[in-house]
């Protein structure tokens, strides 16, 4: 049951004036619960509280936040039914999918737990010799973090998705700045994060979730002086918005943004001779799924002008007319997706290929595919434009010079694919391919983009705007990499030591010693 309060810490807290319901996009509807937007006395307390914590949960041992972890899981799994009708209630996504974000969050939580218990995250590095000094590193956690939900993942990205998970395995305490679109799903999953945190011992204040139908809230928590970084998946507006905010402080921290992005797809001609209709149904099926509101979607595909190409394209648009309309997450949406799709379609020198005309109910999307040659795609940077929802470009390029070109002109990218069926022919795009590596965070071979897997090896960010720092992920076990920094014990008696950088290695973990990594103690 949702109570549209604030989750100060173990507190429910409701002390604003300025309150807000959430939408049912399938039904066009408000929901019922009246949310209560956090003051600016709440957001102190939030902090305060978090603050507080830092100083017990940033030194408490790794195995205790693994049981805290495991708990939230458990926690989310318990809210059952109730959870997954209010999620469907707040996105207009289908069961199917609230199952499978449910299953996402909890098994990111699960998995770093097992990375805490492994114990090795923690980079323990030692250079003992007898002539030298003792040197030795490891990871601390930066202190309290601030984590934005996002609007098109109220599970896996949100209140307990990536940023939290990865932010509570560090040792950082965490306040959520719900989003607005599914802040009833928000406040449930906050119940269960509390619920784990009593139950596990942890300290109050470990955990906050605070409401918002603005900017404010989340401006007034980057701008507090005791907020040591941020997590933010969203526009790209929103995410350089935080950005310059955090720069500003007369104590800088980094935010962590994942942002824009279009995907560029190259289609090799030997795809486009061989399994050209294998690739146009999947992904005529890739740019529709989710109503294209992944953050992977293929919103562009580059292609070598040929009869080969054409015919891709004739099948592309066929099958994606086929594919169903399906709800945006919200009105504003699904209003976004109209304008942005609007401004693109307003420009002289594209061909429509999609003809799907029918009527929809409200917040319902029309897929779109439409071409461009390469000169216009180079001259024009509207067609260069994230278009949120179902909705992609193929640029016809002349030659491989051309679609050099156009990948060096592109902006930085969460993801860059080819499609390839002749290995030989490879060697002739080795420019194409390192250009294209050298603009995205994850290059695919021979798949769709969208799906993000959830393990050690996955990089989901990119060059600049995809991510406002290509050095980190927000998806996988590395991701807590973002909310730690290293710090150096020298000449220290062994037994004030960190017990991961003690002689003894009691914890058995992997450490560099001497340049050599082993388990051995010294």
């Amino acid at each position: 049951m949702t109570t549209g309060q604030n989750y100060i810490g173990e507190t429910l807290s409701a002390k604003g004036k300025t309150t807000y319901k959430t939408i049912n996009p399938e039904l066009n509807t408000e929901n019922k619960t009246v949310f209560y937007e956090a003051t600016q006395d709440e957001i102190t307390q939030a902090v305060a509280l978090a603050e507080e914590a830092f100083k017990t949960y940033g030194t408490i041992v790794d195995v205790k936040k693994a049981d805290f972890l495991e708990a939230i899981a458990d926690e989310i799994e318990v809210l059952g039914d109730d959870l997954l009708t209010t999620y469907i209630q707040e996105s207009g996504l289908p069961v199917g999918r609230a199952n499978g974000e449910r299953g996402r969050t909890t098994g990111q939580l699960r998995a770093f737990a097992t990375m805490l218990r492994e114990g090795s995250w923690v980079e323990a590095i030692i250079n003992k010799t007898e002539d030298k000094p003792d040197i030795r590193r490891m990871q601390i956690p930066l202190g309290p973090v601030v984590v934005f939900g996002a609007s098109n993942f109220p599970l896996a990205f949100s209140t307990a998705g990536g940023d939290t998970s990865s932010a509570l395995a560090a040792g950082c305490p965490v306040i959520v700045k719900s989003h607005p679109l599914h802040a009833g799903t928000g406040e449930l999953v906050s119940s269960a994060i509390i619920k784990a945190a009593q139950r596990t011992g942890m300290p109050n204040g470990v955990f906050s979730n605070l409401n918002s139908s603005g900017i404010e809230v989340g401006k007034a928590l980057v701008e507090h002086s005791s907020v040591k970084a941020v997590g933010f998946t969203g526009s790209i507006t929103g995410g350089t918005a935080l950005c310059k905010i955090a720069a500003n402080r007369p104590v800088p921290i980094p935010v962590y943004a994942e942002m824009g992005s279009i995907n560029p797809v190259v289609i090799l001609p030997s795809a486009l001779k061989l399994e050209s209709e294998k690739w146009a149904k999947n992904y005529a099926a890739s740019i529709v799924a989710g109503t294209g509101q992944f953050c992977t979607n293929p919103g562009l595909i580059l292609g070598i002008n040929s009869n080969e190409l054409e015919n891709f394209i004739t099948i592309l648009a066929l099958e994606t007319d086929k594919l169903e309309p399906a709800c945006m997450l919200h009105p504003d949406i699904k209003a976004k997706y109209e304008s942005l799709k609007s401004e693109v379609l307003g420009q002289e020198g594209y061909t429509q290929q999609t003809n799907l005309k029918k009527e929809v109910k409200p917040n319902y999307a029309l897929q779109n595919v439409i071409t461009v040659n390469g000169n216009t795609f180079l001259k024009n940077k509207t067609f260069h434009k994230e278009v949120f929802g179902p909705f992609s470009v193929v640029v016809k390029c002349d030659d491989i010079q051309q679609l050099n070109t156009i990948i060096e002109n592109l902006e930085g990218q969460l993801t860059g694919t080819i499609l390839n069926s002749d290995e030989s022919e490879l060697k002739d795009f080795k420019e194409v391919i390192q250009n294209l590596k050298n603009k995205v965070g994850r290059l695919i071979f021979n798949n769709v983009p969208t799906g993000v897997e959830v393990c050690s090896g996955m990089t989901h960010s990119g060059p600049f705007p995809a991510s406002s720092d290509s050095k980190f992920t927000s998806v996988g076990l590395t991701a807590v990499k973002r909310w730690v920094r290293p710090v150096t014990f020298q000449d220290w008696p062994n037994k004030l030591l960190p017990v991961a950088l003690q002689d003894e290695n009691l914890l058995g973990i992997n450490r560099t010693v001497n340049d050599i990594v082993t388990q051995n103690p010294i």
